[in-house]
């Protein structure tokens, strides 16, 4: 059952969508969301540092066809912290129980980076609940992530980014816990260390999956190839087959943190896929 301990009607600056903003229990914690548009219900999953506003034009654009519930994780955002690390399986049984206490059986889902792999994790663990998911910068793998990335990992410290106005005073904005930040970015990095290797349980699933990758991304473009012919991707078309279900599209001149905004590019992509549409060839 819902407990709602805050609801705010809000003008997301990104677009003329107005975006419902209200807190459910969660977990232990009071997790903070919003829901826009109408249509389709659509949940979608910010990524590590971020919240709902720093994910930009993209919510209140997929709003205008689709009902939005867009989350923000522990420690993130207006939602509380709790005395827990944090996890991909923890994160997925976090987006598991919102969808339940918000009366929502099933939805598709669009997450970016670390919301991505939550997003996959949710796939997998709980996979009644997807219909299909839009995975931006996502791996299922640690050792697909770019050398100088898992080279950085292991220099990664709490001041580095205590130190970085663009996370730490974003984070102060909304934050329950204005003095949380430290403790927030202690568990990201751990998370960072996390053990990642889920290739049979991609394998296995069986939701259809659209792979966003920019082609200067933290994911190596080998490593979202990988993930794409796990799925069923790769195959030639043209040949009196349907094409896979899943789909991969890279941005070009796009790193890591541009994937997010590009904006049109997105949605171009995402749109049909979740739409089912695809391009005519010559010989349909």
């Amino acid at each position: 059952m819902i407990r709602t301990v805050l609801a705010a009607a809000t003008l997301l600056a990104a677009g003329p969508v107005l975006a419902e903003g209200s807190r459910v229990e969660v977990n232990g914690m009071q997790m903070y969301y919003e829901v826009s548009g109408s249509g389709d219900p659509l949940v979608v999953l910010h990524g590590g540092y971020m919240n709902i506003p720093s994910m930009g034009a993209v919510i209140p654009k997929l709003a205008e066809t689709r009902k939005v519930y867009a989350i923000e994780f522990q420690g993130h955002g207006r939602t509380t912290d709790i005395d827990r690390p944090i996890t991909y399986p923890a994160l997925a049984d976090d987006v598991a129980a919102f969808m339940d206490a918000v009366e929502l059986p099933k939805a598709d889902v669009f997450g970016y980076s670390m919301g991505a792999i939550a997003g996959l994790q949710l796939a997998i663990r709980h996979p009644d609940k997807v219909n299909k998911l839009v995975a931006a910068s996502v791996a299922y793998d640690a050792e697909g992530w770019q050398p100088a990335f898992r080279e950085f990992i292991p220099q990664m410290t709490v001041e580095m980014f205590v130190d970085m106005p663009v996370f730490a005073e974003a984070y102060r904005k909304l934050a329950a816990n204005p003095d949380g930040f430290p403790e927030l970015v202690r568990k990201l990095i751990a998370l960072e260390k996390e053990p990642m290797a889920w290739e049979a349980e991609v394998k296995a699933l069986k939701t259809p999956v659209l792979i966003i990758t920019g082609d200067a991304d933290v994911a190596t473009l080998e490593h979202s190839v990988a993930l794409f012919r796990l799925l069923g991707g790769g195959v030639m078309g043209d040949m009196g087959k349907p094409l896979p279900a899943s789909r991969l599209a890279v941005l070009p001149a796009t790193s890591h943190t541009a994937v997010i905004g590009q904006t049109d590019l997105l949605l171009a992509v995402i749109e049909p896929f979740l739409k089912g549409e695809t391009p005519k060839g010559m010989f349909e």
